[in-house]
């Protein structure tokens, strides 16, 4: 069994995904096996202090040997790990890599925004899209949101803005970069009829699974507005017991709700289309046609 690995360190969480390579008629794909996620929150760290601290950098580099050690026991044969917005942002980001590769070795490659929207849509959601419609893909992470413009299946335009759910709850989010985000929406769709959404990341996923839709069919602006008033009404303490949400998710789904709903305004979207896939399945996806469709 060929297995891949992805590993996605990321502002809220670190996720491990581990996959079996799969091959059918229409070439290669993925079954996920084992999927581990630690709440490590390094964007805290990255957005209010502009480095990881002590605490944090131990934490990490456990959770990478740990990442290691699982990858090693499921006979791993392929692997891509990619640290994005908080480790961009911290100024011992460089430090943290070198001692990864010496403590757990491990190569942990710091990525940029656009490589980011890259790998998000190394997903190819684009194959199950209708061909009538144009889509903004919007997927929202802790330290960024990764933008695209989608017309006849094909990115014709893509932009990584610094707004993200941790960077909102630390008040790290700035008015001009919300003004760019939306010069740049409003001018890349402006000429775009029939614009639908698509949503990836932890936060729009959850808030799918909440709406209770039935499988393949779009979140509405209005159900995904009503559920955010529905969870803005509470406390976080009471997020948690009501909606049994993880704590290091019920204080960021907030955000997250606002920054969809600004982005659908924008642009007036009515309906979100949520595949339940981020960054981990995007790596898997990369590496099998880096290696395997040749």
């Amino acid at each position: 069994m060929l297995r891949y690995a992805a590993i996605d360190v990321g502002s809220n969480a670190v996720r491990l995904l581990i996959a079996d390579i799969t091959y059918n008629e229409n070439g290669f794909g993925f079954k996920k096996n084992t999927l581990v996620r630690v709440p490590l929150r390094l964007g805290d760290d990255a957005f209010l202090d502009h480095k990881i601290s002590a605490r944090k950098i131990e934490d990490l580099i456990k959770t990478m040997q740990a990442f290691k050690n699982l990858m090693d026991v499921y006979q791993v044969t392929k692997y891509l790990a990619c640290a994005t917005s908080s480790m961009r942002e911290a100024q011992n980001g460089r430090e943290i890599i070198k001692l990864i590769q010496e403590k757990a070795n491990l190569d942990l490659e710091i990525i940029e925004g656009q490589r980011e929207a890259n790998i998000i849509y190394a997903n190819h959601i684009e194959d199950d899209l209708d061909i009538r419609k144009n889509y903004l893909y919007i997927d929202v992470g802790g330290g960024s949101t990764e933008l695209s413009v989608f017309v006849n299946k094909v990115p014709v335009a893509s932009k990584s803005f610094d707004i993200g759910t941790i960077r909102i709850l630390d008040n790290q989010d700035k008015e001009e970069t919300w003004e760019e985000m939306k010069l740049w929406v409003k001018d890349q769709t402006k000429y775009h009829k029939n614009l639908a959404g698509i949503g990836t990341g932890g936060n729009i996923n959850k808030l799918y699974k909440m709406a209770n839709e039935k499988e393949g069919m779009p979140l509405t602006f209005l159900k995904l507005k009503s559920l955010y008033n529905q969870l803005n009404s509470h406390s976080l303490k009471e997020r948690i017991q009501l909606f049994n949400l993880n704590p290091d998710r019920a204080d960021v789904i907030i955000p997250a709700c606002e920054i969809f709903i600004t982005v659908m305004k924008w642009t007036g979207i009515k309906q979100i289309h949520v595949p339940r896939v981020g960054m981990a399945d995007g790596i898997i996806n990369l590496l099998i046609e880096e290696n395997l469709n040749k």
